[in-house]
């Protein structure tokens, strides 16, 4: 009786202070994000696009002329595939004598920055743009040897077959950190002449009368906390561009304005999104196997959440493996935590002997959203067809 009274005072008490903190949240929201007038003071914490500078006094003397660059061609992200577009157009233009001008921009301080993946290469794509990628000093340092997937319960791990047609078969690709392969790309980029700008964001894109896309406009810098100017306030740059190409990223912040702007999303099955985290590990060498590549399904998530776990054992200078783990945001469970699932994953015994050692350490951590799509690999007739 003493034990349940307990308890249930403890529930209440947690309530309490979940209610309080619920309040103190929804009162901060208000105060900085709620549309308002300036105050007497001229104080408005809120963003531009919901309060507009024309309408704050702070702004009345400030010139928001834009200086303006122009560019045949410009690229919105240092990804990959920005990269690589980038790299074509000047193929390309070489091929056909021609010369053209290639912008990109990137948010990220240094190339590759904000590129974070447990990547595989299938090279076919790289062996049509850089044919001679072997001789470049590339970091694809590490080919695949051996391939396990593997269906997991609380304590046993289940070994599956993985066939030719199925995803998870790897044999001939490569393990790769891509923010080496980025910064390699960019490198390769920049002798071809293309221009790349880093630590500076797209902030919007630009429209001509006719309501075509000609470039973008870079962020203003110097903007205090409050919304207000500060002096060393400087309007973002214009590079107008015959053709513009967006390659953000999963749900980029201009991308989401084009599906509104231009309705791309309409007669489209809904874009399906999940998280990856991802941790990179020194592991004791004596465990340490270059080239394979581990893929599990199951628990610690339950038969209604889609996710699994990547465990790549790298070829480099230390014995590393990027370990990391993926779940679709489209989980029914409103408690689970993709970071606490990922945690429990590494005490599974299949896995637990990597990190439960005095030689183990974590050197390096992220995660990001993904776009999903493709096969279910918890559904055993998505299995089935792959295999057919």
């Amino acid at each position: 009786m003493l034990k349940s009274t307990f308890n249930s005072f403890c529930s209440v008490k947690m309530w309490l202070r979940s209610l309080k903190l619920s309040r103190q949240i929804s009162a901060n929201f208000i105060r900085n994000y709620s549309v308002k007038e300036p105050s007497s003071e001229g104080h408005v914490t809120t963003h531009y696009s919901i309060h507009s500078r024309e309408l704050d006094p702070r702004w009345k003397d400030i010139s928001m002329e834009r200086v303006q660059d122009e560019s045949d061609v410009v690229i919105v992200g240092a990804g990959p595939a920005g990269l690589s577009a980038a790299i074509r157009l000047k193929q390309l233009a070489a091929k056909s004598n021609k010369e053209i001008k290639v912008t990109v921009v990137e948010k990220a301080s240094e190339l590759g920055g904000h590129t974070l993946s447990g990547a595989c290469i299938e090279t076919k794509a790289l062996d049509e743009l850089i044919p001679d990628w072997k001789e470049r000093d590339s970091p694809l340092k590490t080919p695949v040897t051996k391939d396990i997937f593997r269906y997991l319960t609380e304590k046993s791990a289940f070994n599956i077959p993985i066939f030719k047609s199925l995803p998870m078969y790897n044999h001939g690709n490569y393990i790769v950190r891509l923010g080496h392969v980025v910064q390699w790309l960019g490198g390769i980029a920049e002798e071809l002449g293309v221009d790349i700008y880093t630590g500076i964001a797209a902030s919007e894109y630009l429209k001509n009368e006719a309501g075509y896309i000609e470039g973008i406009a870079t962020n203003d810098v110097g903007i205090a906390k409050d919304g207000s100017p500060k002096d060393s306030f400087e309007r973002g740059m214009e590079i107008r561009a015959k053709c513009t190409i967006f390659s953000e990223g999963c749900h980029g912040h201009l991308a989401k304005r084009l599906y509104s702007d231009f309705n791309l999303r309409a007669n489209c099955e809904p874009q399906t999104y999940g998280i990856g985290l991802k941790e990179l590990w020194e592991i004791n060498p004596e465990k340490h196997k270059p080239g394979t590549i581990e893929h599990t399904t199951g628990w610690p998530l339950d038969k209604h959440t889609y996710g699994g776990s990547f465990l790549y054992h790298l070829n480099e200078e230390t014995s590393l493996i990027a370990v990391g783990f993926v779940v679709g945001l489209d989980y029914q469970n409103p408690y689970l935590s993709p970071f606490r699932e990922f945690q429990r994953f590494k005490t599974h015994p299949s896995v637990r002997s990597y990190f439960d050692d005095p030689l183990a350490n974590r050197i390096a951590y992220g995660a990001r959203a993904l776009n999903e799509d493709g096969i279910d690999i918890n559904n055993p007739y998505s299995i089935a067809f792959a295999q057919l």
